[in-house]
Formats: structure tokens, C-alpha cells, sequence
């Protein structure tokens, strides 16, 4: 696949083969930094989705249902090995989707995806399914841990790749199989996925993709053949994913959106600083759900530190996400862009302006928003409780670490989080009572090997970690006569 022309699929990757979808419906892929298509694709029905499950269940049910931990772990690093040829395409598909810079795009949704993989193949290589327990009553018991069965992936579009293998990882660690349903905005990186799944001989049916919409999505998590459904996305979105599986009693891991804290000591070294809260903050153009988008600074040093991100804003390098020197890409589509800026100019009502606001010039024709800092804002506002999913920032001013605490905690969010401090023991003093899933110290980055999800309405479940690979299985006890 090349992006110096449309990209062109007739096809979607089921059962292990290219097969023809079931309508004629298509998905014009837009470009973020042009607003001019790039590609198209088919867009799924339910006979697709029909199709996909159905192969799912007969993997499980057939061969694949049968491996060992070590031959899935095999297939794991087949798997990473063949994205990792493709790892320029890759990069290159989701930054010119979705605006992501490129040297974002390099490091994690072809870089980090493989290193994903590699980790859940070391895990599966040891794991034990089967486990003889001595009960307190005289006889024992054999635990045993098998796949939860037939998962439904739902994925959004900021990170499409790397939430993609957040579930398959694990899924396949387990011995269970995948309906995957990308968001339609992001749509030519599982392609490429695809065809890396099939030359790593990932068995039939294990792993299959039906592009669509919410409507298909719907269906997805309500479908009789699906076990377990893993969503990524907005908490309003999840709310209903969790009311339709909680209807059907069915197993849901969610990961939704997220309105974080940066609180920032009043002994921080500024320099050491801005660095930092540059991916912290404004990382993927402002598309990342644990970004600590609202930034506690302390009433004696509040105007320096607000100083200092407004220069940090003004500074950062905009432009084509394909350049490798840009640092704030185009936001993903036009409907984002509009309610980006319809939060902008709330912010304009409620706070003090001083860096961004509007659209950058000299840029081109995509989806641009100027990186955005609001100062004097209180917690309470619109653009400090609704998550924005934009480079905005609302600089708040609080008097001591206990109201910094009580203004980090008082969200209905707890996905992520920072502490800025010289004194690494403080910084984590003050970490530990931030209600939050995650939260970093001088810096953020989510760990491959440690759980990560979020609290209240941020989500239900983990990801990442050993701790994931319960979410895709199921317990069975066998007890055991006595003698």
C-alpha cells in the first residue's frame, strides 16, 4: 500500500481470506491534513458481521481451541515479526488518517504495537491453564482457566492500532478468537494488519475485521455469538455498550474517556518541565483519553508556570502530521474540529486566553487547531469537567497540595493523571491519593507490562499487563473425589 495515491479495498479479512462484503455501502477514507479522500473501502452489513462471528466459533471450536499456551505463543511472535516489516506503511496510514504526528505514529502504532505482542508471547509461552488446589475439606480440586470464547473489539480511531492489539494480544494469549470493528475514520491500517496476520499464519477465523459505523458496532455487542465484547471509546458510548451487556449478562471491558490532572509542586524545575507536559498535555494533537488536560499549578508561582505552558503552546512546531519534524498534527475529521473549537469558545467565556484560540495559517487545508491554553479557569468550568479531546489546556490555580488534591479528585473522570515535583517521594506522596486508574511522576507513558483502565466514569476493567488476561478467560472448577 502506498498513500501517493488512493487507496482502493474491495474486501474484508475473514475466515482467514479476502472475501466479498455482503452490500455495496462504501467508506471514504478523508485525510486529515487535506480534507481530500485518500482511500475507500467497504463498509460492513450484519450478514458481515454474521460471517465473521461465525468463523470465530468455528476456530475456537476447531483447531485453534486446541493449542497449547506455547503454540499460541508461536503465533504471537509470527505476528509481531510480520507487522514489523510493515512498520513504515503502518506509521505512515494512521498519520495521514488521523492526523497523528508521524514521529508519534513511529514510535507507537508500529514500534510499541510489536513490543505489545512480544510481551503477551513471553507471558503465554509459561502460562499455566491448570492448577490442583488441596481443600480445607479433605478432597482437592482441579482450577482450571480456559478462553472466554468469541470477543468483540471495538475500536476508536486516535490510536486504531495500537488499541487493536491491546485486545488482540491477549485475546489470542488466551486461546480465544476476535471480531474486531474498526471506527470507519480509521480504516487502512487494519488492512495492513490484516495481511500481516496472514502471513504469520494466524489460523483461520482467529482474527477477523468488519469495518462500520455505530450502527454496526450495535450490533457487534449484541450479537448471540459474541462471549465477551472489549470497547474502547467515549463514556457515553460505553454507557450503552455496558447497558446492553449488562442486559445479557454478558462479560465488558471498557476504556473510556478520561479529564486528567497535571498538578505541578511548587518546587518544580520549569525546564525539567515542559518537555514533558509536551506529550502529557498535548500529545497526539490532544486525541488521547488519560492527557492531563487540566494543569494545578500553585498561587505562588501560578503566573510563571502560566507563562511558561503559554510559551510552550506557541512554540510547538504545527503542520502536516506526515512531516517529521511536526509536533501538533490536524485533528482527526471536520465534525471533531467543530467541537474542539465550539469548547474554545466557551473557554473564551469562562477563562482568559492566552495562547491559541483559532486555526493556525500557512498550514494547508486539514483539520488544524491552534495548541490552546486557557489561564484563571475554575474547576467547575465547562472546559475543566468535559472531557475536550483537543490540544485545549485550563491552567487552575490552587493554594496547597491538599486543595490540589481535592480539585485533581473532583472529576467524574480517574483514567490518567501527572505529578510535576524535584522531590521524586513528594511527587509520589501526592500520587498516591489521586483517585485515578494510572498517574505518572515527572512524565507519562503507558507501561506494556503494569494494568491500565480507569475509575468512575472512565471505565470498568483493565488492559495491558498480566493482570488483562483474566478479562479473556473463564474459571472452571473440577472437584475430585477424596483418596
Amino acid at each position: 500500500m502506498s498513500l501517493d495515491e488512493n487507496i482502493k479495498h474491495d474486501t474484508f479479512y475473514i475466515d482467514g481470506d479476502w472475501v466479498k462484503p455482503s452490500t455495496d455501502a462504501r467508506i471514504d477514507v478523508i485525510g486529515a491534513n487535506t480534507g481530500l479522500s485518500i482511500g475507500n473501502v467497504p463498509e460492513g452489513g450484519e450478514a458481515d458481521i454474521d460471517r465473521a462471528v461465525a468463523a470465530a466459533r468455528k476456530a475456537l471450536d476447531g483447531a485453534w481451541g486446541e493449542t497449547t499456551p506455547a503454540e499460541r505463543a508461536e503465533v504471537l511472535n509470527r505476528f509481531a515479526a510480520a507487522i514489523e516489516k510493515r512498520s513504515d506503511r503502518l506509521s505512515r496510514a494512521v498519520s495521514a488518517q488521523n492526523g497523528m504526528p508521524l514521529a508519534l505514529a513511529e514510535q507507537l502504532e508500529s514500534g510499541y504495537v510489536v513490543a505489545i505482542l512480544r510481551y503477551y508471547a513471553g507471558l503465554t509461552t509459561n502460562m499455566v491453564i491448570e492448577e490442583r488446589r488441596a481443600s480445607p475439606l479433605g478432597f482437592d480440586t482441579l482450577i482450571r482457566k480456559g478462553p472466554v470464547g468469541v470477543v468483540g473489539g471495538i475500536v476508536p480511531w486516535n490510536f486504531p492500532v495500537v488499541l487493536s492489539i491491546m485486545k488482540i494480544a491477549p485475546a489470542l494469549a488466551t486461546g480465544c478468537c476476535i471480531v474486531l470493528k474498526p471506527s470507519p475514520g480509521t480504516v487502512l491500517d487494519c488492512y495492513i494488519i490484516a495481511e500481516a496476520a496472514h502471513e504469520a499464519g494466524v489460523p483461520a477465523g482467529v482474527i477477523n475485521w468488519v469495518p462500520g459505523g455505530r450502527e454496526l458496532g450495535a450490533y457487534l455487542v449484541s450479537h448471540p455469538g459474541i462471549d465477551k465484547v472489549a470497547f474502547t471509546g467515549s463514556t457515553g458510548a460505553g454507557r450503552k455498550v455496558a447497558e446492553v451487556c449488562g442486559r445479557l449478562l454478558r462479560p465488558v471491558s471498557l476504556e473510556l474517556g478520561g479529564k486528567s490532572a497535571a498538578i505541578i509542586l511548587d518546587d518544580v524545575n520549569i525546564e525539567h518541565l515542559l518537555p514533558g507536559l509536551h506529550f502529557a498535555s498535548f500529545g497526539n494533537n490532544g486525541q488521547i483519553c488519560a492527557l492531563s488536560s487540566r494543569i494545578l499549578a500553585p498561587a505562588s508561582r501560578y503566573d510563571e508556570i502560566v507563562d511558561a505552558i503559554a510559551g510552550l503552546a506557541k512554540g510547538l512546531k504545527v503542520g502536516s502530521s506526515l512531516d517529521k519534524d511536526t509536533q501538533i498534527g490536524p485533528l482527526a475529521s471536520s465534525e471533531h474540529r467543530a467541537r474542539v473549537e465550539s469548547y474554545i469558545a466557551k473557554g473564551k467565556v469562562e477563562a482568559r486566553l492566552v495562547a491559541g484560540g483559532g486555526r493556525p495559517k500557512g498550514v494547508g487545508d486539514g483539520w488544524f487547531v491552534e495548541p490552546t491554553v486557557f489561564a484563571d479557569v475554575d474547576n467547575s468550568a465547562v472546559i475543566a469537567q468535559e472531557e475536550i479531546f483537543g490540544p485545549v489546556l485550563s491552567v487552575i490555580k490552587y493554594r496547597d497540595e491538599e486543595e490540589a488534591v481535592k480539585i485533581a479528585n473532583d472529576s467524574e473522570f480517574g483514567l490518567g493523571g501527572t505529578v510535576w515535583s524535584s522531590d521524586s517521594k513528594r511527587a509520589q506522596a501526592i500520587a498516591r491519593r489521586v483517585q485515578t486508574g494510572t498517574i505518572g511522576v515527572n512524565g507519562y507513558m503507558i507501561d506494556l507490562a503494569s494494568p491500565f483502565g480507569g475509575i468512575k466514569a472512565s471505565g470498568l476493567g483493565r488492559e495491558m499487563g498480566p493482570e488483562s488476561l483474566a478479562a479473556y478467560q473463564q474459571l472452571k472448577s473440577i472437584y475430585l473425589p477424596a483418596g
